[in-house]
């Protein structure tokens, strides 16, 4: 081991003990950057409250809380992930979309919802969706961070998207695919428990 590795080894242990001494009560925020925050009713934080100077884009946005629950994406992609394979809008194909579920991202956060509470989804471009608890349930929604096999990057449709597989429901099926797609942000940054 080199010397400039060992010295950052051995700084990272010094540290350690005390930061989990200290933040015993929440749980950990990655060193990462935070690529979705769950804010709202929800039981633990690990972000402080919305800061208007620096959370620019969330403010600009209409998004406020006084407490929210960041996820980078190591901390997503090691939830639970299942697959899907619906008929994507942009070019007609089906695509295999991988990711958590909502409702486990939900519950990693500590959401305190029932069916009929009111979830918002928020993308990166401000759309916003609007669906109850029970729906996301119904319809699978997944929070995709892959895209046939590979993360989705930012400026296509990820880092995560919130998504279902309307081609499982025939009356969604039925719609023309822009239809079918219209509670479904890409570039999902916010989730909100209503």
């Amino acid at each position: 081991m080199d010397k400039r590795r060992f010295l950052q080894a051995a700084s990272t242990a010094a540290w350690l003990p005390v930061a989990t001494a200290t933040h015993a009560a929440s749980p950990a925020r990655s060193a990462a950057p935070a690529l979705l925050t769950v804010s709202g009713a929800i039981r633990q934080a690990n972000r402080p409250p919305l800061d208007k100077a620096l959370d620019q884009m969330m403010a600009k946005h209409g998004v406020a809380f006084d407490k929210g629950f960041a996820f980078g994406f190591a901390e997503i992609a090691a939830l639970p992930a299942v697959e899907m394979r619906p008929t994507l809008e942009y070019d007609g194909l089906k695509h295999t979309l991988r990711g958590p579920t909502v409702a486990r991202v939900l519950e990693a956060a500590g959401a305190i919802a029932t069916d009929s509470t009111t979830i918002g989804l928020r993308a990166v471009d401000g759309y916003n969706a609007e669906l109850t608890l029970g729906e996301i349930r119904r319809l699978g929604f997944i929070v995709a961070t892959h895209i046939d096999g590979q993360p989705m990057p930012l400026g296509g449709l990820g880092p995560m998207w919130a998504v279902y597989e309307p081609d499982r429901f025939p009356d969604l099926a039925r719609l023309s695919l822009p239809e079918r797609f219209v509670k479904c942000p890409w570039g999902v940054y916010s989730i909100h428990v209503g």
